[in-house]
């Protein structure tokens, strides 16, 4: 099971992330509390670890500075929250060789269904705009052919039973590891190691 911590903004994040060792982070690029400047990422990039992939969290951004940041290896995969359409994940993927995440509302069955068609490599299932910190109802979640990201009000106390319940690729927490709306060690270090020992 792939683990990703979101919405990482100040240095001291990354210095949590690389003694817990998740698989992914994210550096969200699109207005939020969490938001960071291309600037910042790129200043903070050498520090993370190598086996560690950092993924960009873009709403309607240009197709030309997705691809930047992905050429320039600021981020190695693209999550895309906005009403990007196929053409603009197609575009994108005849641009750069990375790969790319498309977030999902799930509201019915019916937004999984006609997700699974996406020429992105992964979903992302959410119940909102992203960083609402509240879940979906996860039994909408079947037969996804696509692996998914699992996201939404994920915390230490509801992990396991989302993931039974689900059986995602990769499951995303961001303000599930935080107190007080920030990154809080403890809670990353042991959501991984929960994760890890499973």
């Amino acid at each position: 099971m792939k683990i990703k911590i979101c919405g990482l903004f100040r240095d001291i994040d990354i210095d949590y992330v690389n003694e817990a060792k998740p698989d992914y982070i994210g550096f969200v690029f699109a207005k939020s509390r969490r938001q960071v400047s291309v600037e910042w990422a790129e200043a903070i990039r050498p520090r993370l670890r190598s086996e560690i992939t950092p993924i960009g969290v873009f709403v309607n951004e240009s197709l030309a500075n997705v691809a930047k940041l992905l050429k320039d290896n600021i981020i190695e995969m693209a999550q895309l929250h906005g009403n990007e359409n196929e053409n603009y994940i197609k575009e994108l993927k005849s641009l750069t060789d990375k790969l790319i995440i498309k977030a999902v509302r799930v509201l019915s069955p019916e937004d999984i269904e006609e997700a699974q068609h996406t020429v992105a490599d992964f979903l992302l299932l959410d119940n909102g705009p992203g960083g609402t910190g509240e879940s979906f109802d996860w039994s909408l979640v079947s037969k996804v052919k696509k692996p998914f990201f699992l996201a939404g009000g994920l915390k230490a106390d509801n992990i396991e039973q989302a993931i039974v319940a689900t059986s995602p690729y990769a499951v995303d927490l961001s303000s599930g590891v935080e107190t007080d709306g920030l990154k809080d060690r403890e809670k990353i270090l042991e959501i991984v190691r929960r994760m890890r020992n499973d």
